[in-house]
């Protein structure tokens, strides 16, 4: 019996059928491989970079990449290279405070004639030392003052008001408490398990008291931050979820913290680094919009279709115009490349490379000068990288990974570009995404707030917390002061902003240098 004839029709039916499954196969190995690298690989990019290519100095441009190298077969390096060990060489900090231990010889008489000997020198070595945190209680006199003569009169200081009317803690030790959990990451829960070491038995609810006191008298200096930092030309904006007890279904609901970050130190700016979280039950996009209010410049920002309704002529205050992050788009190719070895995602990383190693160089110029160097170096690079990406797209079947990783790029080809002619940009929104990271420690061990209002706590002492370590001030120092001046009425409401971290660091160091 005679074959019967396969039709064209039917051939490209079935070549089509092939390329889908192709892709889907593809797809499903590349989910597999991202999810195990997830679960039981390296978290850093830099641990996983290909051979003889230039390095990628995603996290940090200071670092200065060495010269681009042809690019070999590409491989994955399954552990990073070591790495010298780093010595403390030099003086311990002459702010410490010192104490000596002396060792004497077994004798002082002298072995030859049995005469007695003199001191002719010493030697003096230092080691670093530690006095473990040590619970103490403060007692506070107030004498009374009467009259001889008078013996109606009494003269007595009024009594200081304290952080929380009646209770035990003091400001420092509140601050130490939230400084520990937001700056350190120790949940509430362990701090009450150290305490109890000390014989002081407290209920975990207490700390959190605590915590939501300590909240409501910095509440008004997170305000003045939150005003400071939204009201600058160029932001960062990222968001992280925060699981929130829901108390009434017995289980965790996911609220939002929004980060608003600005940092004008890589084109010497004006606006120093500081971050501000707030708070929202959800992730709805009339929440930035709400935040943003009146605000109508350069947001940096990922790929979440919420911010698309910034953009929007009509809106109060005027359209935003929003810069995507150049990391996000590199991601997925080198997702794809540890996953399947794709040379085409190999390719594209090499050539985002090269645009990561002149951001580095012009790092810390100024904005004039990145524009120039951008123009002309970048922006033909960048000319010559869409052509290619659309190049490829057509190689490709539409449902593979390299494929969505293409037109994520190509689909928001004029936010990534926004860099070249704003010197102010930055090529990715790494400098929020490091502001993140703090929140999602302390989220870590925390697992989540007890109530939206644990929410806004959180919110409030981590944003003045984070922004305190961001402009390299001990947040435990730099919150007791504040404190106490705002409990006592030191530092007026109409003089917060004196108490921001930029203007209290500047503040101190010339107390200090007066002094």
């Amino acid at each position: 019996m005679p074959e019967t004839p396969i039709s064209s029709h039917d051939q490209t039916s079935a070549a089509m059928r092939i390329a889908d499954l192709t892709a889907e196969v593809e797809r499903l190995k590349a989910l597999v491989a991202t999810l195990s690298r997830a679960l039981f690989g390296a978290r850093s990019e830099r641990q996983q970079e290909m051979p003889d290519q230039p390095s990628l100095p995603l996290d940090d441009l200071s670092a200065t990449p060495p010269e681009p190298k042809p690019l070999p077969k590409p491989t994955v390096q399954s552990r990073a290279p070591s790495r010298p060990g780093r010595r403390n060489i030099g003086n311990l900090p002459a702010h410490l405070p010192r104490y000596d231990v002396t060792i004497e010889p077994d004798t002082t008489t002298c072995p030859c004639c049995a005469g007695v000997l003199h001191k002719i020198g010493d030697d003096v070595t230092e080691q670093l030392d530690v006095v473990p945190a040590v619970l103490r209680v403060q007692r506070i006199h107030r004498p009374r003052y009467g009259c001889r003569v008078c013996e109606t009169a009494v003269v007595q200081a009024k009594a200081r008001p304290r952080p929380i009317d009646g209770g035990l803690p003091t400001a420092a030790l509140l601050v130490h408490v939230a400084a520990m959990k937001f700056a350190w990451h120790l949940p509430l829960n362990r701090q009450v398990e150290m305490l109890a070491g000390q014989g002081i038995h407290l209920d975990r609810s207490t700390l959190v008291h605590w915590m939501a006191k300590l909240a409501w008298w910095l509440k008004p200096l997170h305000a003045t931050l939150a005003a400071t930092i939204l009201a600058t030309p160029k932001l960062f904006c990222d968001d992280t979820p925060l699981p929130v007890l829901d108390r009434t279904r017995r289980r965790t609901r996911i609220a939002r913290l929004w980060a608003y970050a600005m940092d004008d130190r890589p084109w010497l700016g004006p606006a120093p680094p500081a971050v501000v979280y707030l708070f929202t039950d959800n992730r709805r996009g009339s929440a930035v919009d709400d935040h943003l209010a009146g605000f109508n410049g350069v947001l940096q920002v990922d790929a979440y279709g919420g911010y698309n309704r910034l953009t929007r002529h009509h809106r109060p205050g005027g359209a935003v115009t929003l810069a995507y992050c150049l990391a996000h788009a590199r991601r997925k190719y080198f997702e794809l490349f540890v996953a399947t070895g794709c040379p085409i995602a190999a390719e594209a990383l090499r050539r985002i490379g090269v645009i990561y190693e002149i951001e580095a160089r012009i790092r810390g110029t100024s904005a004039e000068n990145r524009v120039a160097v951008r123009q002309a170096e970048t922006l033909p690079l960048i000319e010559a990288l869409k052509p290619w990406l659309m190049d490829r797209l057509t190689e490709i079947s539409v449902k593979s990974p390299l494929a969505k990783a293409i037109k994520y790029t190509l689909g928001h080809w004029e936010g990534l570009c926004v860099f070249l002619t704003d010197g102010r940009v930055e090529v990715d929104s790494n400098v929020v995404e490091r502001t993140i990271r703090p929140v999602v420690m302390t989220k870590k061990n925390a697992l989540f707030a007890g109530s939206s209002g644990g929410g806004e706590t959180w919110a409030i002492l981590a944003s003045l917390i984070n922004t305190a370590r961001l402009n390299g001030l001990d947040p435990y120092a730099y919150l007791v002061d504040v404190l106490e001046r705002i409990v006592s009425g030191t530092t007026k409401a109409n003089a917060l902003h004196e108490l921001l971290p930029w203007i209290w660091k500047i503040s101190k160091t010339e107390t200090a240098l007066a002094a």
